[in-house]
């Protein structure tokens, strides 16, 4: 008898080899799973960060225009004549009573989108010459709220200045 007439044919079962103790077979499903989800949720802490940030964003520039509608919040006969280095002056003269009243104004016509809470919570002329006016939100993320149902405070301050030259 030949030695190629000894070799039994191999089967799938001859095939494998015995499970070894530390066999870490279908351990790649696991690792995927858990690849998986970690992507998911590194994707939803940066959308609630940008979410965050825009949000920020857009008080701001709400707090920039209603300061700005704050700075020009005077009356023309109250106008202050001051001198400076090049001769004399005019200066407005603000009240904050005014400024608050122009911020309010300004937010009661602006379209707010969806920000909620959103109020003035200080509006202020300290020099009579600039108005300071800080606004105040919540901001809630985007697709988590279940996380923060209360929501992040968010208030923003932005000052403006009326200059004539």
């Amino acid at each position: 008898m030949s030695r190629a007439a000894a070799v039994v044919p191999a089967t799938p079962e001859r095939r494998r080899l015995p499970a070894l103790p530390g066999d870490e077979e279908g351990s790649t499903l696991i690792l995927t799973i858990f690849y998986g989800f970690l992507a998911l949720l590194l994707i939803l802490v940066v959308v609630a960060a940008t979410s965050l940030y825009l949000e920020r964003k857009r008080l701001l520039t709400l707090a920039d225009g209603a300061a700005l509608a704050g700075a020009e919040a005077f009356d023309l006969g109250a106008m202050t004549v001051t001198p400076d280095g090049a001769g004399v002056g005019l200066r407005p003269s603000l009240s904050s009573a005014g400024v608050r009243a122009a911020a309010e104004e300004y937010l009661a016509a602006t379209p707010n989108g969806r920000m909620e809470g959103l109020s003035v919570s200080g509006a202020a002329s300290v020099d009579g010459q600039s108005a300071t006016v800080s606004l105040s939100a919540y901001w809630r993320p985007p697709v988590l709220a279940v996380l923060l149902p209360e929501g992040v405070p968010l208030e923003v301050t932005a000052v403006a200045r009326s200059v004539f030259r």
